[in-house]
């Protein structure tokens, strides 16, 4: 039985195992459906649930690696690795729709009237069976990705949502298709692949913000600065800077006091403000603060270097 660090890797794995389990049978499901009614869409929509499957192992991967403890080479963790595995989801998502896509567009380019096959029913409902099972999979993976703040696990979530798309898109070629609009399963393909192409560069570009130290939203760094001026003896919030390291949060804050405090005490208020914080935003990782004295006198007072801290010192 695998070990679990905490109850947020144990909430994605349990998912991440549904998720495997959905996807292999409905994969093979869409697969067979496809072939035997002769439905590229279906066909198509089949491999993307597949891709599924590749893509909840490297979630797994990346949340299991994220949640491993500091150590002396990464001593502030691990967390980015989940970012790493959302960009290995969104790169293997790209790849699936260029390869959707282009079966697509050589059928519609270049297949003669005769070569489209109109659609059997068994693929009309497969794709129906997909997008209920799909969009309860969305959502079902995204509540958990919400409680856990998990970047990579809310990628998957998406995942879920593009193939449920796809099967609309299936559904809607298929149809077409039965009505008499064979060219309608080929061109679902091409959009099928839109669809997919759209969903990867969302999850690459909330893996790319958070790999980048972007710093959080707006409505957090308010609530943060709102804490902070509540400490008693916290006279002003000087700055306030947040950024992302994987999913959890850093905060770098200066805070003035009154210049005649000791500074035990201002030590003091300093430990209140990184308390407060970190036990008021469990996202945040780590918290700095910076006291500085409430007279603007400081602001005047140029530090200058003793000469053995000057540069090039240590090599007299």
């Amino acid at each position: 039985m695998m070990n679990f660090v905490n109850e947020e890797e144990r909430i994605a794995m349990v998912v991440s195992v549904n998720s495997i389990i959905a996807n292999l049978v409905l994969s093979l499901g869409k697969l067979a459906a496809g072939i035997v009614a002769n439905s590229a869409a279906m066909i198509s929509d089949g491999i993307h649930s597949a891709s599924d499957v590749f893509s909840t192992l490297i979630v797994m991967a990346g949340v299991r690696f994220s949640n491993k403890a500091s150590d002396n080479e990464h001593q502030y963790g691990h967390e980015r690795l989940e970012c790493v595995a959302a960009i290995i989801l969104a790169v293997m998502l790209t790849l699936v729709a260029l390869g959707i896509g282009y079966s697509g567009v050589q059928k519609v380019l270049y297949a003669d009237a005769a070569d489209l096959v109109v659609p059997g029913q068994m693929a009309l409902w497969a794709a129906v069976i997909s997008i209920v099972v799909k969009e309860a999979m969305f959502w079902y993976t995204k509540r958990a990705a919400d409680k856990i703040n998990s970047g990579a696990l809310m990628a998957d979530a998406w995942h879920h949502r593009s193939d449920a798309l796809s099967s609309v898109g299936s559904f809607v070629g298929i149809l077409g298709a039965r009505m008499g609009y064979p060219i309608l399963d080929p061109v679902a393909s091409i959009v099928i692949c839109a669809m997919i192409l759209y969903a990867a560069y969302e999850v690459f570009a909330d893996a790319m913000n958070k790999m980048v130290d972007r710093s959080c939203d707006a409505e957090t760094s308010s609530r943060l600065e709102a804490l902070v001026e509540k400490v008693p003896g916290v006279e002003h919030v000087d700055s306030l800077y947040t950024r992302m390291f994987g999913s959890r949060i850093y905060v770098d804050v200066e805070i003035s006091v009154k210049d005649d405090l000791t500074l035990l005490a201002a030590h003091h208020i300093a430990e209140t403000v990184h308390t407060a914080i970190e036990a008021n935003f469990p996202l945040v990782k780590h918290c700095m603060v910076h006291v500085n004295p409430v007279s603007e006198k400081h602001h005047d007072l140029c530090p200058v270097l003793p000469p053995e801290l000057r540069p090039g010192a240590e090599q007299k």
